[in-house]
């Protein structure tokens, strides 16, 4: 375990011991017993989102899992665009549905969510889509996303000790086990294997480098509510995200050929790892059979694929796609649960809501990424410093914090309302010549 984990874990133990005596909270209490002569079951209802409650951050964590390290402070909230991204409808918290459509599917526990036409990028419907919320290992999808842009598919990878013992979800890496990096990428994304995402995260220069171009990426993706903590999903101090964004973010890998085959793929053969490193024949790791974990995939004619997320703060989150008569829908869910039904099968609903309406059907749109913007970023974050304030910003009108500031290397420039184009192209081609 790296000094970091060690460091840590030994944070939240300390944590922990002020609460000697306290019994372990549930993730979901069991609601009081009935009285007598009353019913045992309340019909049940859609998270109500028309407040706002989650416009700037996500709701408070019920763990240890976003005490910063010692030393550090948590980051602020992400600053909220004056103009909701993706058209005016979006700033709406509530659902949001086009005039003139039938209500929406019942049974739907997901506190966010979006669904839009993934060619298009049309937004059918939603529901509090720029309600920040913590993503969970969907987050996935953006580390993926950074990574193939870099990494060689058929160059081999030996795990390490801190890949094999990586904290939560693992596909069965093990220290000195062989492995192609397309193989680790099957490992992140069908089985959502947190010990791939920290293999992955090493290549792309560590951790903290890894996380600094996750999140630069996603500002220029227009994900502008996303901010990731760690490769793999975990939470972590500043996590934040949208179904907005996720829907954003799973647009953009979709147009990566070996994603898109990766979150269609339901079954391949991984390699198990030599107990004896001395010995790489040795049998008692054999390989086996990696299944994916999308239970959509299997159930929902047409469907294309997509990844799935869970932890005790984040709950149940989920993206996936499917495509009829060449149409191509996706749909993206945060906080939601498993009851009444489980997270696929309120996405299936909604995707058989969206393929019913006409293909003009919208309520706002999922933003474009900017070309040159969107290149991949190869800076790292400085030693000591939170990796969200070390990565280079991509500075356009779509961008920039409409009341913050952008950080970029060296310079930290006040973003204020009214500020005129000029100084947006000046400060561009300062970057520019920066990168």
């Amino acid at each position: 375990m790296s000094a970091r984990g060690r460091t840590r874990k030994a944070v939240i133990a300390a944590a922990a011991i002020t609460l000697i005596g306290a019994p372990t909270v549930a993730a979901q209490p069991a609601p009081p017993a009935p009285s007598a002569g009353t019913t045992t079951s309340a019909p049940f209802t859609t998270p109500n989102t028309d407040n706002c409650p989650q416009r700037t951050s996500p709701p408070k964590a019920i763990d240890l899992s976003e005490v910063p390290e010692p030393g550090q402070q948590a980051p602020s909230a992400l600053p909220v665009p004056a103009d909701p991204v993706g058209g005016n409808r979006l700033g709406e918290c509530g659902a949001i549905t086009a005039q003139g459509t039938p209500p929406l599917p019942a049974d739907i526990s997901a506190t966010g969510w979006v669904l839009a036409d993934l060619d298009s990028g049309k937004v059918i419907a939603a529901k509090d889509p720029h309600g920040r919320y913590r993503p969970a290992s969907t987050i996935k999808m953006l580390l993926a996303l950074v990574a193939l842009d870099e990494l060689d598919l058929d160059k081999p990878v030996v795990a390490t000790a801190d890949d094999a013992n990586a904290e939560g979800s693992s596909v069965g890496l093990g220290k000195n086990g062989r492995y192609t990096n397309r193989q680790l990428f099957q490992g992140l994304v069908m089985a959502s294997g947190n010990d791939a995402a920290h293999a992955i995260a090493m290549q792309l220069g560590g951790v903290d480098a890894a996380v600094a171009k996750m999140n630069a990426r996603a500002r220029a993706l227009g994900a502008l509510d996303t901010r990731t903590a760690t490769p793999s999903g975990l939470d972590g101090p500043g996590m934040s995200s949208s179904a907005y964004d996720l829907a954003v973010i799973f647009r953009a890998a979709m147009r990566n050929k070996t994603f898109a085959d990766l979150i269609h793929t339901e079954t391949v053969q991984f390699p198990g790892f030599p107990k004896d490193p001395a010995k790489p024949d040795d049998k008692d790791h054999p390989p086996f059979t990696l299944s994916n974990d999308n239970k959509l995939l299997y159930n929902y004619d047409g469907a294309l694929g997509g990844k799935t997320g869970y932890t005790d703060d984040a709950r149940q989150t989920f993206a996936g796609a499917a495509e009829r008569n060449g149409r191509r829908l996706v749909v993206t869910l945060m906080k939601a649960d498993v009851l009444p039904i489980r997270p696929w099968e309120q996405a299936a609903r909604l995707l058989d809501y969206g393929f019913a309406l006409s293909a003009s059907t919208s309520v706002g749109t999922l933003v474009e990424p900017d070309s040159d913007a969107a290149a991949p970023v190869t800076l790292a974050a400085p030693p000591g410093e939170h990796s969200d304030r070390a990565t280079a910003s991509a500075v356009s009108a779509s961008g920039a914090d409409s009341n913050g500031t952008n950080r970029v290397p060296g310079t930290t420039v006040a973003l204020v309302g009214g500020i005129v184009i000029g100084v947006l192209l000046l400060a561009a081609r300062r970057l520019q010549r920066r990168r």
